[in-house]
């Protein structure tokens, strides 16, 4: 599931998403101000945010720039009616915004909604992040380097999680069916993920090839 950065400057409010999206399966960083929320993300890899418009100090426009420039979806929390709020929350490049007071289950709805919308440009699982984007990839919230083929192994194997994929195929989609080698290759790209992103995180399929079954532990 997803790490959700909730700030809200409403304690009530906090502690009852709180326990709903634990319930969920998501793990949550709670703030209760903008200095607050601003700390956190610093301090953590966060996958979506839910962000109170008006709270003290730095409200949530103002704040909504240092996730927006990360390219970590937006859902505003607003007891604003007027509609040129709304349609500035999504002009800004919000995915949503919500209307309080709400329900948990419509809240939990469209939190759902964006993650399965930006599911097809991430991985994120046990602390391991996959941007197919930018090509990127963190662990526990730290940029890791790749290779290109190590890169682009990876990211073949956290698209098809939970699927045996043999070593032909994998040559194939990484090295081009016109590579000319032997099916080792493989075998040692995949002993240097494992050493960057830990040895459980790929399993062997005896006589046929590997599959990512990702952080069990975490």
């Amino acid at each position: 599931m997803a790490v959700i950065l909730l700030a809200d400057d409403d304690q009530s409010i906090r502690d009852m998403l709180n326990r709903y999206l634990t319930f969920s399966g998501h793990t949550v960083i709670l703030a209760s101000d903008g200095k607050e929320a601003r700390k956190k993300l610093e301090q953590f890899h966060i996958d979506a945010a839910l962000l109170d418009i008006m709270m003290p100090g730095e409200d949530g426009f103002s704040l909504a720039g240092a996730f927006l420039e990360r390219k970590i979806p937006l859902l505003f929390l607003t007891a604003k009616t007027a509609l040129a709020d709304r349609v500035k929350g999504l002009r800004m490049g919000a995915e949503d915004y919500i209307l309080k007071p709400f329900e948990p289950e419509e809240l939990l709805a469209r939190i759902d909604v964006i993650l399965r919308r930006r599911k097809s440009n991430a991985y994120s699982q046990g602390g391991i992040q996959v941007d197919y984007e930018a090509r990127t990839v963190c662990i526990d919230g730290a940029p890791v380097l790749f290779t290109s083929m190590e890169y682009d192994l990876l990211a073949l194997l956290t698209k098809n999680a939970g699927a045996a994929l043999s070593r032909e195929k994998m040559i194939a989609a990484v090295w081009g069916w016109d590579f000319v080698g032997e099916t080792r290759t493989v075998d040692v790209h995949v002993q240097r993920l494992r050493a960057k992103l830990g040895a459980e995180t790929i399993e062997t399929v005896y006589k046929y090839g590997y599959r990512w079954v990702g952080r069990r532990n975490v």
